[in-house]
Protein backbone atom coordinates (compact mmCIF):
# COMPACT_ATOMS: atom_id res chain seq x y z
CA UNK A 1 0.00 0.00 0.00
CA UNK A 2 1.85 3.06 -1.30
CA UNK A 3 -0.04 5.50 0.95
CA UNK A 4 1.05 3.71 4.13
CA UNK A 5 4.76 4.09 4.95
CA UNK A 6 4.71 1.57 7.85
CA UNK A 7 6.55 -1.37 6.30
CA UNK A 8 5.79 -4.02 8.98
CA UNK A 9 2.08 -3.16 8.76
CA UNK A 10 2.15 -3.45 4.97
CA UNK A 11 3.87 -6.82 5.27
CA UNK A 12 1.23 -8.06 7.74
CA UNK A 13 -1.60 -6.89 5.47
CA UNK A 14 0.08 -8.56 2.48
CA UNK A 15 0.30 -11.87 4.37
CA UNK A 16 -3.40 -11.79 5.27
CA UNK A 17 -4.24 -10.97 1.64
CA UNK A 18 -2.57 -14.21 0.55
CA UNK A 19 -5.24 -16.23 2.39
CA UNK A 20 -8.17 -17.48 0.26
CA UNK A 21 -11.25 -15.25 0.33
CA UNK A 22 -9.43 -12.34 1.98
CA UNK A 23 -9.47 -9.07 0.05
CA UNK A 24 -7.56 -5.84 0.76
CA UNK A 25 -10.12 -4.35 3.15
CA UNK A 26 -10.52 -7.54 5.18
CA UNK A 27 -6.73 -7.94 5.29
CA UNK A 28 -6.44 -4.41 6.64
CA UNK A 29 -9.11 -5.04 9.29
CA UNK A 30 -7.38 -8.24 10.42
CA UNK A 31 -3.97 -6.56 10.56
CA UNK A 32 -5.28 -3.62 12.61
CA UNK A 33 -7.14 -6.03 14.89
CA UNK A 34 -3.87 -7.88 15.61
CA UNK A 35 -2.10 -4.59 16.35
CA UNK A 36 -4.86 -3.47 18.73
CA UNK A 37 -4.51 -6.66 20.83
CA UNK A 38 -2.25 -6.75 23.89
CA UNK A 39 1.22 -8.06 22.88
CA UNK A 40 0.67 -11.38 24.67
CA UNK A 41 -2.49 -12.05 22.61
CA UNK A 42 -0.58 -11.43 19.38
CA UNK A 43 2.16 -13.77 20.62
CA UNK A 44 -0.43 -16.47 21.43
CA UNK A 45 -1.88 -16.08 17.92
CA UNK A 46 1.56 -16.38 16.32
CA UNK A 47 2.47 -19.37 18.54
CA UNK A 48 -0.78 -21.18 17.69
CA UNK A 49 -0.16 -20.60 13.98
CA UNK A 50 3.40 -21.93 14.13
CA UNK A 51 2.41 -24.84 16.38
CA UNK A 52 -0.39 -25.93 14.03
CA UNK A 53 1.89 -25.70 10.99
CA UNK A 54 4.61 -27.68 12.76
CA UNK A 55 2.52 -30.46 14.33
CA UNK A 56 -0.36 -31.04 11.88
CA UNK A 57 0.23 -33.40 8.96
CA UNK A 58 -1.66 -35.97 6.86
CA UNK A 59 -3.14 -39.09 8.45
CA UNK A 60 -1.27 -42.14 7.13
CA UNK A 61 -4.58 -43.82 6.30
CA UNK A 62 -7.16 -41.27 5.11
CA UNK A 63 -4.92 -38.27 4.30
CA UNK A 64 -6.98 -35.89 6.48
CA UNK A 65 -5.21 -33.49 8.84
CA UNK A 66 -4.13 -34.84 12.21
CA UNK A 67 -1.46 -34.34 14.85
CA UNK A 68 -1.16 -38.14 15.27
CA UNK A 69 0.16 -40.85 12.93
CA UNK A 70 -3.42 -42.09 12.42
CA UNK A 71 -6.33 -39.70 12.95
CA UNK A 72 -8.98 -40.32 15.62
CA UNK A 73 -11.61 -41.25 13.00
CA UNK A 74 -9.48 -43.95 11.34
CA UNK A 75 -8.44 -45.18 14.78
CA UNK A 76 -12.03 -45.42 16.10
CA UNK A 77 -13.07 -49.08 16.44
CA UNK A 78 -16.76 -48.04 16.41
CA UNK A 79 -16.59 -46.64 12.85
CA UNK A 80 -17.94 -48.70 9.94
CA UNK A 81 -14.78 -49.81 8.10
CA UNK A 82 -16.74 -51.09 5.11
CA UNK A 83 -17.67 -47.61 3.83
CA UNK A 84 -15.31 -44.85 2.71
CA UNK A 85 -16.54 -41.35 1.90
CA UNK A 86 -14.19 -39.72 -0.64
CA UNK A 87 -13.89 -35.94 -0.30
CA UNK A 88 -11.75 -33.33 -2.01
CA UNK A 89 -10.46 -31.40 1.02
CA UNK A 90 -9.88 -31.94 4.77
CA UNK A 91 -12.50 -29.28 5.58
CA UNK A 92 -15.13 -31.51 3.92
CA UNK A 93 -14.50 -34.17 6.59
CA UNK A 94 -15.39 -31.60 9.25
CA UNK A 95 -18.59 -30.72 7.37
CA UNK A 96 -19.73 -34.37 7.35
CA UNK A 97 -18.77 -34.92 10.97
CA UNK A 98 -21.04 -32.01 11.96
CA UNK A 99 -24.04 -33.95 10.60
CA UNK A 100 -23.51 -36.78 13.15
CA UNK A 101 -25.20 -39.01 10.54
CA UNK A 102 -22.19 -40.69 8.97
CA UNK A 103 -20.29 -43.44 10.78
CA UNK A 104 -17.91 -44.70 8.09
CA UNK A 105 -14.38 -43.69 7.19
CA UNK A 106 -13.04 -40.97 4.87
CA UNK A 107 -10.45 -40.48 2.20
CA UNK A 108 -9.20 -36.99 1.30
CA UNK A 109 -7.99 -36.45 -2.28
CA UNK A 110 -6.52 -32.97 -1.65
CA UNK A 111 -8.09 -31.50 -4.75
CA UNK A 112 -10.04 -32.53 -7.84
CA UNK A 113 -9.05 -33.25 -11.42
CA UNK A 114 -8.78 -29.89 -13.17
CA UNK A 115 -6.78 -29.89 -16.43
CA UNK A 116 -7.07 -26.08 -16.72
CA UNK A 117 -5.23 -25.76 -13.40
CA UNK A 118 -2.73 -28.46 -14.31
CA UNK A 119 -4.17 -30.94 -11.79
CA UNK A 120 -4.40 -34.51 -13.03
CA UNK A 121 -5.05 -37.80 -11.19
CA UNK A 122 -1.36 -38.13 -10.34
CA UNK A 123 -1.50 -34.93 -8.24
CA UNK A 124 -4.28 -36.34 -6.04
CA UNK A 125 -4.20 -38.96 -3.25
CA UNK A 126 -5.74 -41.62 -5.53
CA UNK A 127 -2.89 -44.13 -5.20
CA UNK A 128 -3.40 -44.13 -1.41
CA UNK A 129 -7.15 -44.72 -1.86
CA UNK A 130 -6.61 -47.66 -4.21
CA UNK A 131 -4.15 -49.21 -1.73
CA UNK A 132 -6.86 -49.09 0.96
CA UNK A 133 -9.29 -50.99 -1.25
CA UNK A 134 -6.99 -53.98 -1.61
CA UNK A 135 -7.92 -55.41 1.80
CA UNK A 136 -11.38 -56.51 0.63
CA UNK A 137 -12.98 -54.96 3.72
CA UNK A 138 -14.50 -52.00 1.86
CA UNK A 139 -17.88 -52.65 0.22
CA UNK A 140 -18.97 -49.08 -0.64
CA UNK A 141 -17.28 -45.88 -1.76
CA UNK A 142 -19.32 -42.67 -1.45
CA UNK A 143 -18.18 -40.02 -3.91
CA UNK A 144 -18.61 -36.73 -2.05
CA UNK A 145 -16.73 -34.30 -4.25
CA UNK A 146 -18.44 -30.96 -4.85
CA UNK A 147 -21.14 -30.95 -7.57
CA UNK A 148 -19.01 -28.91 -9.97
CA UNK A 149 -17.64 -29.88 -13.40
CA UNK A 150 -14.30 -30.80 -11.80
CA UNK A 151 -15.94 -32.63 -8.91
CA UNK A 152 -18.12 -34.67 -11.28
CA UNK A 153 -15.13 -35.48 -13.52
CA UNK A 154 -13.17 -36.68 -10.48
CA UNK A 155 -16.06 -38.83 -9.23
CA UNK A 156 -16.52 -40.35 -12.68
CA UNK A 157 -12.79 -41.08 -13.05
CA UNK A 158 -12.62 -42.80 -9.64
CA UNK A 159 -15.80 -44.75 -10.33
CA UNK A 160 -14.25 -46.23 -13.47
CA UNK A 161 -11.17 -47.28 -11.47
CA UNK A 162 -13.09 -48.79 -8.55
CA UNK A 163 -16.06 -50.56 -10.16
CA UNK A 164 -13.98 -53.45 -11.59
CA UNK A 165 -13.04 -54.27 -7.98
CA UNK A 166 -16.70 -55.19 -7.26
CA UNK A 167 -17.08 -52.33 -4.81
CA UNK A 168 -20.33 -50.36 -4.85
CA UNK A 169 -19.74 -46.72 -5.85
CA UNK A 170 -22.40 -44.17 -4.88
CA UNK A 171 -22.72 -40.41 -5.38
CA UNK A 172 -24.29 -37.97 -2.96
CA UNK A 173 -27.86 -37.05 -3.83
CA UNK A 174 -28.37 -33.56 -5.15
CA UNK A 175 -29.71 -31.96 -2.01
CA UNK A 176 -26.49 -30.00 -2.45
CA UNK A 177 -26.83 -27.26 -5.07
CA UNK A 178 -24.87 -27.76 -8.29
CA UNK A 179 -21.79 -25.55 -8.20
CA UNK A 180 -21.92 -25.32 -4.41
CA UNK A 181 -19.29 -26.17 -1.81
CA UNK A 182 -19.78 -28.86 0.84
CA UNK A 183 -18.08 -26.59 3.36
CA UNK A 184 -21.06 -24.21 3.28
CA UNK A 185 -23.84 -26.82 3.26
CA UNK A 186 -25.87 -27.07 6.46
CA UNK A 187 -25.99 -30.31 8.45
CA UNK A 188 -29.55 -31.16 7.37
CA UNK A 189 -28.76 -30.79 3.66
CA UNK A 190 -25.64 -32.94 3.98
CA UNK A 191 -27.51 -35.59 5.96
CA UNK A 192 -30.27 -35.78 3.31
CA UNK A 193 -27.65 -35.94 0.55
CA UNK A 194 -26.03 -38.90 2.33
CA UNK A 195 -29.35 -40.70 2.74
CA UNK A 196 -30.31 -40.21 -0.92
CA UNK A 197 -27.00 -41.13 -2.48
CA UNK A 198 -27.16 -43.04 -5.77
CA UNK A 199 -24.99 -45.71 -7.28
CA UNK A 200 -22.81 -44.50 -10.17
Amino acid sequence: MANNPIVPLNELIAQFERLPGIGKKTAQRLAFSILEQPPERAEQFAAALLNARKKIHFCKVCQAFTDLDICSICDDAQRDKSVICVVAEPKDVMAFERTREYNGLYHVLHGVISPLDGIGPEQLRIKELMARLGSGEVTEIIMATNPTVEGEATASYLSRLIKPMNIKVTRLAYGIPVGGDLEYADEFTLARALEGRNEI
